[in-house]
């Protein structure tokens, strides 16, 4: 886990501890952890020391990726306060990376030196290296430099990447944004890295265009500044020298590129010196492409900048520089004379047409430049002249001079004195830059597009002079071509249109000329060179223009007069024709301008509207992008946080997982085992991972080992039965040969052998004889020995038997004491034992005992709740019986008002038709007071009443006669009568006291049955609600105490 250091003083200390005991990886991560700390985010001078041991650690550890990480975060802690010592650190970074890694190129050199010392000369080729060069094509120094300098560049390289991509679109530490850019070009150059090479120029085309995307950050940098501009261009230029170097030439191509893009961007005009620079090095390039056109054109601009500006120059340099420009100029082939077919069919030469105006913005020119204007320009700058005389000579032979017969013998002259020249000059400073002997430096590089043009002049020579010609005879005209050359001239020659010859194989003659039947274009491409005459088909191909215009003239002269009377008349006919119609024409060109105008203003409206338009979608825009951008801030700081979060569980991990390697290697297997794999892949493994790795790596290594000898077993075995069966006669002669000499070395060894064993016994004799008198000597000195070391025997016997008695005795007491000790504990467990077993049969007991009282309870609870359900069933039957017992009196209730119904509704009937007061004067018939107490009484629904009765309780349906009223009506006023009856006393048999009594048997069985579950009260309250809506109860006080009880 992460230590807190409450000083960074304190982890300096600290990590200096870890590595004097050897715990650098321990060191690192103290360091670490007060680096990232955000409690020390503020710098001090302490952190430059803490971050220069971290990064020493770093290297020495080849931790790059954790370099990187602390880059990062000291540029955060350093970068508003002291970007000095962000660079002071990233300097000594790089240049212990670069010691280090030149350390590990000697090491590598000296190991390879080494290993190919022989100590044997009788055996210089070992096994080992035979082995090893049959199943390997690397030498000593390649195997050599991957297991010692490769990882070491390895770490080099990532070492630049990441101080690039840390000093980025930061204009604080350009410089030294660029001085390391510079150096890793040299780096790449050095250890020979092509691919590292162009992911370098790709990652700073990246840097560039994160530039121009983000030019609102807070250290941007200003492309505009001339300063900047400076810095970019001479690290271009480096790269394209490193390119050049390294022979890349679509890396060189572009870095050209992006030379001119810098140069494009820039307000003002670039430093001559970097032109020169920049135009040399472009020459080379297109050299190397093979485009002579533009290389000769690039020569030009390089000589005409560094003639106005070096004033030091030197005329040797001068004259070499015009030789160079004079040459590629003339061994520029001459333009082809394309068809009208090419136009239609994708060719090589329309291919590269495409891409001539890229290239001529390269050289800044307007158009692409031609032959014609290369030769131009070597006139108007007077650079013929600067060159050598038989550069001079050259040029004359071939663009001015017309002497097909001296032509190749002088320009052989020219060709000798420009191998010697390029052999002897040397390499002098051109463009204000010290050169660099480049191939495109030696003037011997043109002699082959010389020696093309030599034989394209002299077959054009010739054509004006001859209609056929032997090539025998050409090829004596010049010696310095084979036929087969001469041929492949002619074909190339007639392919690009330049001449008109066929080659006639079977007379080996040379025809010029073509055939007239065949249509040949009009125009024609100016070649320049010399020119004598036309040939006779351009001749007869301008005939018909030639007559034409001959006879125009020859009219004009015979017929004067009538030439003048047509024209005048042509005249007079034109002055008619204007005056008929000038008014009109005059009209249509006022309507014209007026049309025009309001077409103007209609497109400045459109324009304005327009303009209007795109601000208002700019503006909007511009509020979208910052609404994007502030989102995208948003995010990416959600994304840091949650990077940084993901990067410290990440280290916690790695450090958990560096503890488990840790302990992996203090183990012999462990250590062996993390060799052989990378740091990287032991941190996403386990150990079973890692073993079980290891293990299929060692049988993969042993099977391709096994196949590998069985092979070169099988090719030894066959060399070896070949050279057996070639060397038995040979064997068998040495055999015989062998055999003669050894039996005669035998017979003589023999003889001295016999002749030294008499010898020696004679002398052995004598030697026994001599010391015979010593024997008894001896003989007491053994005896004297063997008494004094069985003494000494005795002695260290006796004592070792007194040490094994008391060691026995000891033995026997510690063996008593410690049965003693294990039957105590016995004994102790024992009981403890059969304690638990007590206290587990109890709490068993108590356990049965409380589920026997649960369920008696449960028992009694079931059985009072059995008892209540069966009352309740017996009052729901005692309440149908009365339900019952009031449906037959109200149905005879019915029955007898029915039959006295017929009087009174005719009497009502009477009463009706006159006024009625709204009280009945009259006395109440006895009718009417018999249906009230049977109202009161509790008993159902009377008679129909009139409308005028105070007390109606009843109402009639609409039209009904004497049937009784509604079931809704009849059971609310049987509710009410049930109360009238409780207030008025006992009538009709003691209902009422029944109701009251049930009512408070009611009310008390509320109180009484708050100990019953809330089941069986919410059942009681429902029984008694449905009992007050019938107006029924318990029959007698019986039955209501029974009631309450329940």
């Amino acid at each position: 886990m992460p230590i807190y250091f409450q000083r960074p003083e304190n982890a300096l200390k600290r990590a200096q501890e870890f590595i004097d005991v050897g715990k650098k990886t321990s060191a690192l991560d103290a360091l670490y952890d007060v680096i990232k700390s955000r409690k020390h985010r503020t710098w001090q001078k302490v952190h430059e020391p803490i971050m220069k041991m971290y990064l020493e650690l770093c290297v020495e550890l080849k931790k790059s990726h954790v370099a990187k990480e602390g880059l990062f975060q000291y540029r955060i802690i350093c970068q508003q306060v002291n970007i000095g010592s962000l660079e002071q650190v990233v300097k000594e970074y790089l240049a212990l990376a670069e010691a280090k890694t030149e350390a590990a190129r000697k090491e590598s050199a000296q190991a390879v030196l080494e290993t190919t010392m022989v100590d044997d000369l009788d055996q210089v080729a070992t096994p080992e290296n035979l082995l090893l060069s049959a199943v390997s094509s690397e030498g000593n120094q390649e195997r050599s430099d991957r297991v010692l300098l490769t990882p070491w560049v390895k770490f080099l390289w990532e070492s630049y990447r990441q101080c690039l991509e840390l000093l980025r679109n930061n204009s604080r530490v350009e410089r030294l944004y660029h001085d390391i850019a510079q150096a890793a070009f040299r780096f790449c150059v050095n250890y020979a890295r092509k691919t590292e090479f162009r992911k370098l120029c790709d990652n700073l085309r990246g840097h560039l265009a994160h530039i121009h995307r983000f030019p609102q950050q807070a250290t941007a940098i200003n492309l505009q500044a001339v300063e900047t501009q400076q810095m970019h261009l001479e690290t271009r230029l480096t790269q394209l020298d490193m390119a050049i170097k390294m022979e890349l030439w679509q890396e060189a191509y572009k870095a050209a590129e992006d030379i001119h893009a810098m140069m494009c961007l820039s307000k003002k005009s670039t430093k001559p010196q970097l032109m020169a620079v920049y135009y040399q090095r472009l020459a080379l390039v297109f050299l190397k492409a093979g485009n002579g056109l533009f290389h000769a054109s690039a020569l030009l601009k390089h000589l005409n900048l560094v003639k106005d500006l070096k004033k030091s120059i030197t005329g040797e340099e001068l004259r070499r520089l015009a030789a160079r420009a004079v040459l590629a100029t003339l061994a520029t082939p001459l333009p082809a004379t394309r068809p009208e077919m090419d136009n239609l069919v994708e060719t090589d030469e329309a291919v590269m047409d495409k891409n001539v105006r890229v290239l001529a913005n390269l050289l800044g020119l307007a158009n692409p430049p031609s032959r014609h204007t290369l030769v131009r320009d070597l006139h108007r700058l007077n650079i013929v002249s600067l060159a050598p005389t038989e550069v001079q000579k050259l040029y004359a032979l071939l663009e001015t001079d017309f002497d097909p017969l001296n032509l190749c013998a002088g320009v052989a002259k020219v060709f000798e004195f420009i191998t010697n020249w390029s052999a002897t000059a040397e390499t002098g400073k051109e463009g204000g830059r010290e050169g660099t002997a480049y191939p495109g430096d030696e003037l011997t590089v043109y002699l082959k597009g010389l020696k093309a043009m030599m034989v394209c002049r002299l077959l054009r020579e010739i054509a004006q002079v001859y209609e056929s010609i032997a090539i025998k005879r050409v090829l004596e005209l010049c010696p310095m071509i084979d036929a087969f050359e001469l041929e492949a001239a002619v074909v190339d020659a007639v392919r690009r249109h330049s001449l008109q010859v066929r080659i006639d194989h079977k007379l080996q003659a040379l025809h010029f000329g073509s055939d007239l039947s065949i249509s040949q274009r009009e125009e024609t491409v100016d070649q320049g060179g010399p020119y004598l005459q036309a040939m006779p088909s351009d001749l007869i191909r301008s005939q018909l223009e030639k007559l034409y215009r001959v006879l125009r003239q020859s009219v004009d002269v015979i017929q004067p007069e009538r030439i003048q009377l047509e024209r005048k008349s042509l005249r007079q006919e034109l002055h008619k024709a204007y005056l008929a119609g000038w008014k009109r024409e005059q009209h249509k060109i006022l309507e014209r301008q007026s049309k025009i105008e309001k077409r103007k203003e209609e497109l400045e409206n459109k324009s304005l509207a327009r303009e209007e338009a795109e601000r208002l979608e700019e503006e909007k825009r511009q509020q979208r992008l910052r609404e994007a951008e502030a989102a995208r801030l948003a995010k990416e700081a959600q994304e840091r946080e949650a990077l940084r979060q993901t990067r410290e569980d990440e280290e916690r991990r790695k450090k958990m997982v560096a503890e488990k390697i840790e302990a992996l290697k203090r183990t012999e297997f462990g250590a062996k085992m993390v060799e052989s794999i990378e740091e990287q892949m032991l941190e996403r493994m386990n150990t079973e991972d890692i073993q079980q790795i290891q293990l299929d790596h060692w049988t993969k290594e042993r099977r391709e080992l096994q196949q590998r000898m069985h092979k070169q077993e099988r090719k030894i075995d066959h060399m070896e039965r070949a050279k057996r069966l070639e060397e038995i006669p040979l064997l068998e002669e040495e055999f015989i040969r062998r055999e003669e000499e050894r039996r005669k070395l035998w017979d003589e060894l023999e003889r001295e052998r016999v002749e030294r064993a008499i010898a020696e016994r004679y002398l052995a004799m004598e030697q026994k004889r001599r010391l015979s008198r010593m024997a008894e000597d001896k003989e007491r000195f053994i005896q004297k020995l063997q008494a004094e070391r069985y003494e000494e025997y005795k002695k260290l016997k006796q004592a070792f038997d007194a040490k094994l008695a008391n060691e026995k005795a000891k033995r026997l007491a510690a063996r008593k004491e410690s049965r003693v000790e294990k039957r105590r504990e016995e004994w102790r467990a024992e009981r403890e034992q059969k304690r638990r077993v007590a206290e587990e049969a109890e709490r068993r007991r108590l356990e049965e005992e409380e589920r026997a009282a649960r369920e008696a309870a449960e028992a009694k609870r079931r059985e009072r709740e059995r008892e209540i359900e069966e009352k309740l069933a017996e009052e729901k039957k005692r309440e149908l019986e009365l339900e019952q017992e009031r449906e037959r009196e109200r149905d005879q209730r019915a029955q007898a008002q029915a039959t006295s119904g017929g009087g009174r509704s005719r009497e009502a009937e009477g009463g009706s038709s006159g006024p009625q007061p709204w009280r009945r004067t009259g006395p109440v018939s006895d009718m009417s007071r018999e249906t009230g107490r049977s109202r009161h009484s509790g008993g159902g629904a009377s008679g129909p009443r009139t409308e005028n009765s105070a007390n109606s309780n009843w109402r009639l349906r609409s039209g009904a006669t004497g049937t009784g009223p509604r079931r809704g009506d009849r059971e609310r006023d049987e509710g009410k009568d049930l109360n009238r009856g409780a207030k008025t006393g006992p009538t009709d048999s003691g209902a009422a006291g029944s109701e009251q009594s049930w009512w408070r048997s009611g009310s008390g069985s509320q109180g009484q049955g708050r100990q019953d579950s809330k089941q069986d009260r919410g059942d009681r309250d429902r029984d008694g609600r449905r009992d007050n809506r019938a107006g029924l109860g318990p029959s007698s006080d019986a039955s209501s105490e029974n009631w309450r009880k329940t």
